[in-house]
């Protein structure tokens, strides 16, 4: 009787896939499905039966955003289905888990963490990255801030010495909408630049 955890991972790098199936595919309690697409994922489960754990790249062909998440929980049949990407973000977490996922994954997670995280969503668990934990943590805490949720985001990038084209890029956003948010977070904090809203905000306790 087979007794190891089957995990589907789809993505249309081949170069990830091919990394990330042969380093799970050594760990004894893990067997490995791939896939290049959404439609193809798919095909593998309508084919073996739902897996335990599916990972979907956010971005790949077919996803249209989060609706491939969708698509694939209809047909898994309750069996747990995350979203892997390279830049994981509080909104696309918050949607993961509204819509039912399993929780969002960081591609430049470590291979032995990555093995970890598939245990973890495996054995029922919702699997969230520290990293916007903290930032959920810093917003739970700040509940009556003058920022939107969004430009607590930026800001606490900012925090971070991200430039708008850095922020633009994790957020999948343009960089001119960085910059629109940069500027009201700077008139609602009364700062006269970036980096004097940055000050305010570790002085007030928002960062």
């Amino acid at each position: 009787m087979n007794t190891k955890t089957r995990v589907l991972i789809a993505d249309d790098h081949s170069m990830v896939l091919e990394v990330l199936s042969l380093f799970l595919s050594s760990q004894p309690d893990l067997e490995v499905l791939s896939a290049g697409d959404l439609d193809g994922a798919l095909k593998v489960i309508a084919d073996v039966g739902p897996v335990d754990v599916t990972l979907l790249d956010l971005n790949m062909p077919g996803m249209n955003g989060l609706e491939g998440l969708r698509r694939a929980l209809d047909a898994s049949e309750g069996k747990p289905v995350a979203i892997i990407t390279g830049t994981p973000t509080r909104r696309v977490l918050d949607e993961t888990l509204e819509m039912g996922g399993a929780g969002l994954i960081p591609k430049t997670m470590q291979a032995r963490s990555l093995a970890n995280a598939i245990r973890f969503i495996a054995s029922g668990e919702v699997y969230t990255p520290l990293s916007l934990m903290h930032e959920e943590t810093n917003t739970n805490n700040n509940a009556n801030s003058p920022l939107s949720d969004r430009e607590m985001t930026v800001l606490n990038y900012l925090g971070e010495g991200k430039q708008n084209k850095e922020i633009a890029f994790e957020l999948e956003l343009s960089e001119a909408t960085i910059k629109m948010h940069v500027r009201s977070i700077c008139t609602k904090l009364s700062a006269n630049n970036r980096t004097h809203a940055v000050f305010i905000a570790r002085n007030t306790g928002l960062l």
